[in-house]
């Protein structure tokens, strides 16, 4: 008889504190939200500008990183909502008349086109060296954990993650110098971002009117 697995044994993720992703390896990640350019509109001289610069952004750096590009379908419903609402709240017929109007429009042209939208990421990965303990497996099973060594795992945290910013600030500047933007992801924004990518169907569910 075939045992079903829990969907979280297939996830590698651990926790998310501070904004960092940490796996169940120990190792962290970093992800950071970037802008995007318009490249068919640039000048040749700027195009070229533009493929040099990232050609020395990549070959400079020293770690490996993961460039994720999000396509999803633009969810324009609470956007219509708020159109709904200011119908009812407007007083004048000929603006209730126009806004309607518009409602409809955008329904119309929303049916008969998909409208995607993309989002550009940068995963930027930091992986904690391994010390060996002079303690035996068995000890360190048996050992129950007191304050300091509590501690000492936050000292360990937060010296990581120096390290990952680091890394963060290098990635920055490069992409800085090719125009494009970047943000760091927050703790609340990491766990929507990999609640969406697990649940592509909360899309469709219907939005509750405010």
């Amino acid at each position: 008889m075939a045992v079903s697995k829990a969907t979280q044994e297939f996830v590698p993720i651990k926790e998310i504190r501070d904004g960092v992703v940490i796996l169940k390896d120990g190792s962290m990640r970093a992800v950071v939200m970037a802008s995007s350019v318009n490249f068919a509109l640039k000048s040749a001289d700027e195009q070229q500008a533009i493929i040099m610069q990232f050609q020395n952004f990549l070959n400079g750096l020293d770690f490996s990183v993961q460039i994720s590009i999000q396509s999803r379908e633009l969810d324009i419903r609470p956007y219509i909502s708020m159109l709904e609402g200011r119908y009812k709240n407007e007083v004048g017929d000929l603006m209730k008349i126009q806004i309607r109007e518009y409602i409809q429009f955008i329904k119309n042209f929303v049916d008969q086109t998909s409208i995607m939208t993309k989002t550009f990421f940068v995963v930027i990965p930091f992986s904690p060296s391994v010390t060996s303990s002079s303690s035996s497996p068995l000890d360190q099973i048996l050992q129950k954990k007191t304050s300091a060594e509590a501690a000492g795992k936050n000292n360990h945290f937060d010296e990581n993650r120096t390290q990952l910013e680091q890394r963060i600030g290098t990635v920055s500047q490069g992409l800085s110098r090719c125009g494009i933007r970047t943000v760091q992801l927050g703790t609340e924004e990491i766990v929507e971002l990999f609640y969406k990518i697990f649940n592509p169907g909360d899309l469709e569910k219907p939005i509750i009117p405010a």
